[in-house]
């Protein structure tokens, strides 16, 4: 039954906690232009931080053909790749992946943010509207995100939502040219009491809770 809740294409609407619109929706094909231009301007920023291949010479993937996989791994129900915008532009992705139905009901997420709208809320917000739509219309039981250590900007986003810390997992995924620890964050439809990650988020800003400390420096904001 809960298989069938996995409908694509979804569109989610909502806004930060200092009042910017979001809309999380799927990559078009007229996307291209922008999608270009955010990933272009953004390839040192997010670079240490994104998934590589272990092989020495990935194939690489055509926009045409990107959007073809999102928009398959959607209707298959074993992905949400969601691109965030605000006005009209690109300004990062939250993607659950990895969704697991049967007995288990999980996904992961994962996350990454223009740098030049870093800092503004726009990440916790699209991961707490996907976080939702997980655990309401899709009736996942489970929500994980996996962060390296290093990555202090992804971990104050887990922390603005309240996930749970289960520890160190070695080797984890191959980010920058090697297989690197990540920490893994979760939260289950229970952890939220009858709340929504929405809510929880407007709780924890109010009270700061998982806000960076100002004298780390910036950084990327996505889940690897």
């Amino acid at each position: 039954m809960a298989q069938l809740m996995a409908h694509w294409p979804v569109e989610l609407h909502g806004r930060t906690v200092s009042g910017q619109d979001l809309v999380l929706d799927p990559l078009r094909r007229r996307d291209r232009k922008d999608w270009v231009r955010v990933r272009s301007v953004n390839r040192e920023w997010l670079g240490p931080w994104e998934a590589t291949a272990p092989e020495n010479n990935p194939h690489p993937v055509s926009f045409a053909s990107l959007v073809r996989h999102y928009n398959r791994e959607g209707r298959s129900g074993r992905m949400m790749p969601f691109t965030i915008r605000t006005e009209g532009q690109i300004v990062g992705q939250v993607v659950l992946f990895g969704i697991a139905w049967g007995s288990l009901l999980s996904t992961s997420a994962g996350y990454w943010v223009d740098q030049g709208v870093a800092g503004r809320g726009i990440v916790p917000m699209a991961l707490a509207l996907a976080g939702d739509h997980a655990f309401g219309p899709m009736g996942l039981h489970r929500l994980e995100v996996n962060i390296r250590p290093e990555n202090t900007n992804s971990l104050a986003v887990v922390r603005k939502l309240g996930f749970r810390d289960e520890g160190l997992r070695a080797a984890y995924l191959h980010i920058d040219g090697q297989w690197r620890d990540h920490r893994t964050f979760a939260l289950t439809r229970e952890d939220l009491g009858g709340s929504s990650l929405v809510e929880r988020l407007h709780t924890n800003h109010t009270s700061h809770i998982g806000d960076t400390p100002p004298h780390l420096p910036e950084g990327p904001t996505h889940g690897t």
